[in-house]
């Protein structure tokens, strides 16, 4: 072994052994002859002084190394002299007095600072990603998603679950994403798909006879990328045998509450998670995964404003909408360009505008309610619409007080929840409502199970195919597909779905009925589900499960927003590795071995492909090539 112990490993019942070192040079300090080099690898830093009088050789290599070079030294631990000790350091209580040093390899100037947390273009730190890993932050979330992960493979081993690796080239079926396809080479013109999820799999594995299942499993969707998604990530997917909604629910709060109490215990979690259904979740909140840090619920104004002049509120509601809206606390104070701001984000969510009412404070001692209301007390686009009265009466139904705002909006419920959904979120953000030592778990209950998709004019499921629904709704299957509930059910947490789950639908009838008012065909449903269809036939039991996203969990514990912060090696926003510049295309030999032709608008796209950018860190790098 080229080291006796790690850099950060050393404490003080260590003082009096020679050990030997190898990690980074994280910083380097000359006093003027004695220098100082903070060694860092994986498990943390230490202090290595050289002495030029006790060990000049070693101390001539000191003075030679830079930030990064990979560093070996040997040398005594010794006790910190009194009151220069450095408590924020784990081992701050010693140092290594350096005898012999050698460098392993030396390092070109990186081109970010490793040894702080400064500020770095995300171009960049994906482009040099195995120096961004180097970094303490990015160190330190890859060990906690590595000890939740054996958190999660522990608590399940303990409540009976079996491990199962499922294939990942499979069937391309239906099931809402665009797969990722694989060209098969000995089967011309066929393709395999990479899993979205392995949902059929681990269902067979119900028929088969496990009762209990969960994989930590890779998966693939070929879909628009934002900061909670990537076209490969990692969930971790549980089903079960002979169980009801409630009891995948039970396991589920009983993991994540399990997990809060290991790696956020001081943290503020709710218990039990509350329950609620997703009409109640779009009616409050306008979302399906609701922040319940903070306040903000939504109001219906609908009853109060119906009848008034003012036709943009009478006229959404003869068209079948509503007049909602929410209080934003301490709203007066909302500068008019930021409230123009908020007009702007409700037309880009697809609202013709937005109204709103501000609230003057009331002065020293008076009471905040809205009541006693003049003119010069409100400041409102419409206020020649209504008097200060109404205009407090519609605040107090959304229990605003003096010094809040209004922001209304008019017209479908579609509309309207996302608009408001949306400003609440900016709001609770501009404001720092949200606080970030608060765990608001919940669970969103009774999905409805299909979706009018207008753009393909047919319906859709708002789960997945397989889904059960309600016993007492399937007369609804073929006559009112909306008004179906299903067996779905997420967890969220702070305005963020962690899980999606549902009871799955076991039965061969019910499952052709749902493929039917899907619009699939029994030909297609034969030629894409037909191994269902038929593993169904034989004795399949009830089953559920869950599958919780392992890349949001690990953000959610680590306190990041982004989920590529806690995954090695992810993809930007357009789906490119920028560490091997991938995609990237392939020789026509490979294109004919899979039996496929680039036609005209690819071969052009390739064309017009720049070369990727190589910097070249060494005069050594040309030579050897």
């Amino acid at each position: 072994m080229l080291k006796s112990h790690g850099c950060g490993e050393l404490r003080g019942e260590h003082a009096g052994q020679r050990v030997t070192l190898a990690g980074w040079v994280h910083r380097r300090r000359d006093h003027g002859g004695l220098i100082f080099i903070d060694l860092r690898d994986s498990t943390g830093l230490v202090q290595v002084v050289f002495h030029p009088e006790e060990a000049a050789e070693a101390t001539a290599v000191a003075s030679d190394v830079r930030a990064e070079f990979v560093l070996q030294v040997r040398g005594d631990v010794v006790a910190r002299k009194a009151g220069t000790e450095n408590p924020d350091l784990p081992t701050g209580a010693i140092e290594l007095q350096a005898g012999e040093a050698t460098v392993l390899n030396a390092s070109e100037t990186p081109p970010f600072p490793i040894n702080s947390d400064t500020e770095v273009g995300e171009a960049v730190r994906l482009r040099y990603r195995y120096l961004d890993l180097r970094r303490e932050r990015m160190s330190e979330n890859l060990r906690l998603r590595h000890r939740i992960v054996k958190f999660i493979r522990d608590f399940m081993d303990d409540r009976g679950f079996l491990e199962i690796e499922t294939p990942v080239l499979g069937l391309a079926t239906p099931e809402g994403a665009r797969d990722y396809l694989v060209p098969s080479r000995v089967h011309p013109g066929s393709f395999y798909a990479l899993p979205q999820s392995p949902q059929q799999w681990k269902q067979l594995l119900m028929v088969a006879g496990v009762d209990r299942y969960f994989q930590i499993a890779r998966c693939y969707r070929d879909e628009d990328l934002r900061g909670d998604r990537q076209p490969e990530f990692t969930q971790l997917d549980v089903e079960m045998a002979f169980v009801e909604e409630e009891d995948v629910l039970v396991l589920t709060e009983d993991l994540y509450a399990s997990m809060a109490r290991e790696f956020a215990s001081e943290r503020s979690i709710p218990s039990p998670f509350p329950r609620i259904t997703f009409a109640e979740a779009m009616e409050r909140w306008g979302s399906d995964k609701p922040d319940l840090r903070y306040g903000m619920e939504i109001a219906d104004l609908s009853n109060d404003v119906r009848g008034t002049e003012f036709q943009v509120f009478s006229r959404a509601i003869e068209q079948g909408g509503r007049v909602r809206a929410i209080a934003v606390p301490g709203g007066t104070d909302t500068a008019r360009r930021e409230v123009d701001r908020l007009v702007d984000m409700a037309k880009e969510q697809g609202a013709k505008g937005l109204v709103w009412v501000q609230f003057l404070a009331a002065g020293d001692g008076a009471s905040d309610r809205l009541e006693g209301l003049t003119e010069e007390d409100v400041r409102s686009p419409v206020g020649r619409f209504f008097t200060p009265e109404q205009l407090g009466e519609l605040g107090t139904a959304c229990g605003a007080r003096r010094g809040d705002m209004l922001l209304i909006a008019a017209d479908r419920d579609a509309v309207t929840s996302k608009v408001l959904d949306v400003l609440r979120r900016h709001v609770a953000d501009a404001q720092g409502l949200a606080s970030p030592d608060e765990m608001a778990f919940a669970f969103i209950t009774e999905t409805p199970m299909f979706e009018f998709d207008e753009d393909e004019e047919r319906w859709s499921a708002v789960h997945h195919l397989f889904t059960a629904p309600w016993e007492e709704d399937l007369g609804l299957l073929e006559q009112d597909p909306g008004s179906v509930r299903s067996h779905a059910y997420d967890i969220i947490c702070n305005g963020q779905e962690l899980a999606s789950g549902s009871i799955r639908t076991h039965r061969r009838d019910v499952l052709e009925r749902v493929l039917h008012t899907l619009g699939i065909g029994l030909e297609e449903a034969r030629l894409k589900f037909g191994h269902m269809l038929e593993a169904f036939t034989y004795g399949a039991p009830p089953h559920g499960g869950i599958a919780p996203g392992l890349d949001r969990t690990v953000a959610l514990f680590a306190g990041e927003r982004d989920i590529r912060e806690v995954i090695a090696f992810p993809k930007t926003k357009s789906a490119t590795d920028l560490v091997m510049n991938a995609p990237a295309p392939v020789t026509a030999k490979q294109l004919r071995e899979v039996h496929i032709e680039l036609d005209d608008e690819a071969e052009e796209a390739l064309e017009d492909r720049a070369a990727p950018t190589v910097e070249r860190p060494s005069e050594a790098w040309g030579a050897a090539e």
